[in-house]
């Protein structure tokens, strides 16, 4: 009899984001395969998944649940007691934290090592707490999920995890939303960007440190000087705390265009990455790239790192530069200069795509509670 599994998405933020992404995705394939779910969330997410998983148990937290001191403590006491309340037979926590008391078998993910490789990456006042967490999941967790081999292969060596208590399971993508553009939507999105046609880079993201943004700011202005008409650079997505990205953009020269849209609507990133001349990605640390992935399913020309599990994704399908200005603005201007080359990685780059998807890793996810379930009882009869 397959397990119950309890999903706690209570730690999704309002904007969705990568987490949000991973959780969508990762629900609607386990409920495509028959998994016997229950989901808690918060509160103005309750109608969401209830639409998401039809049948699932969705069940709503506290209403200061959005706060996230309150999440973590809430997660201590009341998650166990709503896994009680729905029958869970595991409980399925995707990100780094955990209830240390849970009766019943735990899964953790744990979407990357950086704030032990390179803190200074991370906002200081949520590293050690972070490192904390992660640290005890390791060790507590039934079993750990690794979005990648990479970071697999990173908690073993940082933390010292059993390697046989991590099951790797790769993120998805959706391929009807992450699909290549018509000229309408493209033209839409250039249109509502205010560029009508102008060529631009396209970034997608947080700007947080690790995302290496005021590098690839610098990198741009030297891939386009002495260049007539050079292509605008779009920095698309939420904040961040990197303030380093406003001392970058104040050495842009006035006669290059720099544009911050915010976050863009689902319908339009399609337009947005397949529309780009190059979709740059140039990431210090990541735990596995879903924006490069999404951005290769859309069919863009992708220029990203070797950091990481970013060659895990990309393969031989997307361009790769060291994250330092002036790499970041010879592999720019090699692009800009080799239309065929574009096309040729584009058309790899959605080729590859196609080798990812949330059925394969909802099908990884199960493997991974039952194994979860089987060492609980199998720990259970021994004690």
């Amino acid at each position: 009899m397959a397990p119950r599994i309890l999903l706690d998405a209570t730690a999704v933020p309002a904007d969705r984001g990568g987490l949000g992404r991973y959780v969508d995705g990762l629900l609607c394939a386990l409920h495509a395969q028959g998994a016997d779910l229950a989901v808690v969330c918060q509160r103005a997410d309750e109608e969401r998944y209830g639409g998401l998983v039809p049948g699932a148990r969705v069940v709503a937290g506290p209403a200061a649940l959005s706060h996230r001191a309150t999440r973590l403590a809430w997660e201590q006491s009341g998650l166990p007691h709503v896994a009680e309340r729905v029958a869970a037979d595991v409980i399925h926590l995707p990100t780094y934290t955990m209830p240390v008391s849970a009766a019943l078998p735990t899964v953790v993910t744990i979407h990357d090592v950086t704030p032990f490789t390179e803190p200074e990456l991370h906002d200081p006042l949520r590293t050690s707490y972070v490192k904390s967490a992660t640290r005890t999941a390791a060790r507590r967790a039934t079993r750990l999920i690794a979005p990648s081999l990479a970071t697999r292969d990173e908690l073993v060596r940082i933390l010292g995890a059993d390697p046989a208590g991590i099951d790797v399971a790769y993120h998805g993508v959706d391929h009807e939303v992450f699909h290549r553009p018509s000229e309408a939507e493209t033209k839409h999105v250039s249109d509502r960007l205010g560029l009508h046609g102008h060529p631009y880079v396209a970034y997608l993201g947080a700007l947080e440190p690790r995302k290496n943004v005021p590098n690839l700011i610098r990198g741009w202005v030297k891939a386009c000087a002495h260049r007539p008409d050079a292509p605008a650079l779009v920095l698309a997505g939420g904040g961040g705390w990197d303030d380093d990205v406003d001392a970058a953009l104040a050495t842009v020269p006035l006669d290059l265009r720099v544009l911050r849209p915010g976050y863009l609507p689902w319908p339009s990133l399609p337009g947005f990455f397949g529309g780009a001349l190059v979709v740059a990605l140039p990431s210090r640390g990541e735990g596995f790239g879903l924006p490069v992935l999404e951005a290769m399913s859309c069919g863009a020309p992708v220029l990203t790192t070797r950091r990481g599990p970013l060659p895990e994704v990309g393969g031989d399908a997307v361009a790769y530069t060291e994250p330092d200005p002036p790499g970041i603005g010879a592999a720019l201007g090699a692009l800009f200069d080799d239309p065929s080359r574009r096309t040729e990685l584009a058309d790899a780059a959605h080729a590859r795509s196609q080798q990812f998807s949330w059925a394969a890793s909802a099908e990884a996810h199960i493997t991974s509670y039952q194994r979860a379930v089987d060492q609980h009882e199998k720990s259970a009869r021994t004690r």
